[in-house]
């Protein structure tokens, strides 16, 4: 059956998966409906279509099947609606003062005649405009999210598909479903599937051949490939959409034709690459060979010399392999230096830096995410930037990063040598990127452990440099001393070479700095993480929860995962004692005092920093680390301050790009 009403009070929201139940009056009672309902605040109006059950403790309740929203119908549900913080900027007050101004014209008036808006005392006609804006986009993702409602697509993706066509978006989206593929990165291909076959297109159509064959190509950069055995990929198609073999090799020729795909072949084998991905590992060894191939003007001479005055200054005895890693820096324009934890990257790259400036040369330092390149700038003692702010990649649409990579034109690099570290962070379109940016006759020094986890993002870009042998290596495999008192650096080599630990009786003269705790009972674990972040590894040092320890794990789901143990330590360690102000979004609850990291690129986030002066910007990335320092639910924003000093703003309605980081997956740890 269906009813309409209005919400009146939320009694119980899921915020990671938008179960709700609410109070709901209806012309003839209220009553209690419970059912998914995303974006749904209270004073809105919905036609909700389901069903009236018992539920044997809670009683009569109308469990949703479907909903679609409506405008409100009267004007005091208006008001509410106006209120409750679906457009920026109005809150109550303002809303019962546009309610009485306008009366029945005011969804009118928000529609056509918006500098109308500004009669009222404290709305400028720009402000007027930009609330009427907000009011309309509103309610045309609205018709989106009922759309994509009937075939079980989330109402988190509406947003993106209105920015993306606008207000005839479910138009399109009729005519040729599949194009949520492309545009939408991680909907599921078998709902769209599904709704294309509801609306009446048939199994070896050709739009739904290509969109699988699409699709089974974006599946796998999930996994970091750039491309897939041709062979591999006609299976999973074939399997994907119950379609003949013909079928798949049609739409594959039919792809080639529109240049959406290319298809090489290598060892009597053929491979199948998204354009995109295909483009830019040929633009990478193009520029690659190009930079190392130009002529070597940076090269300083008699480098012997001036690597022992650096010896003498510093006071550091450099091993031969560390000032043959310096030299072959010198005789090539580009270089890879490799190895473990604790074999003398950073010594080189401080050398480096004394050789170079003191010959004039400038040296530009960076890294892939904030955080190594805080710890390169902590390193080295001078400031290093992210890849991302060098250069000055401006926004990026990431869901449709990989079709239109060409798009993007960063700055170029005023530098003489340029120093990357954490090169296995590095995935190939960041490659292509910097690459884009190098003036011939730059030096490009790469820097990084090739056994670290790859990138996030496809491809294997420091690995497959190296493994090629077409570009200068050098080769760190001796633990350096001061390194070798470490049980955790011992340990990780150990590992990497396949051994086991180190045994109690060979490790009495390390620090006690690495413990492997057994426990096979994840209570057990539990307790002993708790315990060591509230006090005990302060018996091996001056251990701040907040200032010195950070929590991996190797997963998110379970008992011992992020989001578990996330709310267990904030539990312990920023508990709500005194009934401050707190955010609930997606399923956690912010707190001040909370350890938060950004988890998407942000490039439109204003920030202010306070240091030496007042410096502003704009941007957050992902991986970057901070605290809640203020909740103001007056003008519902939260405020962060990063590690790095800088001070941002968020909206609750941005909570969705950041969360908490008492405990981070080993991959963000890596960010």
């Amino acid at each position: 059956m269906e009813i309409i009403g209005e919400i009146q009070a939320i009694i119980y929201k899921n915020e990671i998966n938008s179960y709700t139940i609410a109070e709901f009056e209806t012309d003839e009672e209220t009553t209690t409906i419970v059912g998914y309902l995303p974006f749904v605040n209270i004073g809105d109006t919905l036609k909700v279509i389901g069903k009236f059950v018992e539920h044997k403790e809670y009683g009569r309740q109308f469990k949703i099947d479907t909903f679609e929203k409506m405008m409100p119908q009267t004007l005091e549900a208006l008001e509410k609606y106006l209120s409750n913080g679906n457009i920026k900027g109005i809150g109550e007050a303002l809303a019962k003062r546009i309610v009485k101004k306008f009366g029945e014209e005011t969804i009118y008036i928000f529609k056509h005649e918006p500098k109308r808006l500004a009669e009222i005392r404290g709305i400028s006609e720009s402000k007027a405009i930009e609330m009427s804006e907000d009011f309309i986009q509103n309610w045309e993702v609205w018709q989106i999210v009922g759309f994509l409602e009937r075939f079980g697509i989330g109402a988190e993706h509406a947003k993106k598909v209105f920015d993306l066509f606008g207000s005839n978006a479910i138009e399109q989206i009729e005519a040729n479903p599949y194009i949520l593929i492309d545009l939408t990165r991680g909907v599921d291909f078998k709902q769209i599937d599904k709704m294309a076959l509801d609306l009446g297109i048939n199994y070896d159509n050709e739009k739904r051949v290509e969109s699988g064959i699409k699709y089974g190509l974006i599946r796998s950069t999930y996994n970091g490939h750039a491309c897939v055995l041709k062979t591999n990929l006609i299976e999973f198609v074939i399997n994907l959409l119950d379609v003949s073999t013909e079928n798949v090799e049609d739409g594959l020729i039919n792809l080639k034709v529109k240049d959406e795909i290319v298809v090489e072949e290598r060892e009597k084998e053929e491979y199948v690459y998204l354009k995109a991905f295909y483009q830019a590992e040929a633009d990478i060894v193009f520029r690659i060979n190009r930079l190392q191939n130009a002529k070597n003007v940076k090269k300083i001479a008699h480098v012997e010399t001036e690597l022992k005055k650096v010896e003498a200054t510093s006071k550091i005895e450099l091993s031969e392999k560390q000032k043959e890693a310096v030299k072959l820096v010198n005789e090539n324009n580009v270089t890879i230096i490799t190895g473990g934890p604790g074999t003398g990257k950073t010594t080189i790259i401080k050398t480096i830096i004394d050789i170079y400036e003191g010959k004039g040369k400038k040296v530009v330092l960076c890294a892939p995410t904030g955080r190594a390149a805080k710890r390169m700038t902590e390193t080295t003692g001078k400031e290093a930037s992210t890849l991302h702010r060098l250069l000055e990649i401006g926004k990026i649409n990431e869901d449709s990063l990989y079709k239109n990579i060409g798009d993007y034109e960063g700055a170029p690099i005023d530098g003489d040598i340029i120093i990357v570290d954490e090169m296995s962070m590095v995935d190939m379109f960041l490659m292509d990127y910097l690459l884009k940016c190098i003036y011939q006759g730059s030096k490009l020094v790469l820097v990084g452990d090739e056994d670290q986890l790859a990138s996030v993002g496809p491809g294997c870009v420091l690995k497959d440099f190296i493994h090629s042998e077409e570009i200068t290596t050098v080769r760190l495999d001796k633990i350096f001393r001061q390194a070798a008192q470490s049980k955790i650096i011992l340990n990780a080599h150990r590992v990497n070479h396949g051994e086991t630990f180190l045994k109690k009786n060979e490790q009495e003269d390390l620090k006690d700095d690495f413990f492997f705790i057994k426990q096979i009972y994840q209570e057990k674990m539990l307790e002993e993480v708790i315990s060591l972040c509230t006090g005990r590894l302060q018996n091996y040092g001056d251990y701040d929860f907040f200032q010195n320890i950070q929590v991996l794990s190797p997963t998110k789901k379970g008992m011992l995962g992020t989001k578990e143990l996330n709310k267990a330590l904030q539990e312990k360690l920023n508990p709500n004692l005194y009934n401050l102000p707190e955010k609930a979004s997606r399923g956690a609850i912010y707190r001040v005092g909370d350890r938060v990291m950004q988890i998407k690129n942000n490039y439109d986030i204003y920030w202010e920093r306070d240091i030496a002066g007042k410096e502003t910007g704009s941007g957050v990335f992902n991986g970057e680390i901070g605290t809640i320092t203020d909740i103001n639910e007056r003008e519902k924003q939260l405020e962060i301050k990063f590690d790095d000093e800088k001070v941002a703003w968020y909206e609750f309605s941005d909570l969705d790009q950041i969360e908490h980081s008492y405990c981070i997956t080993i991959h963000k740890a890596q960010r």
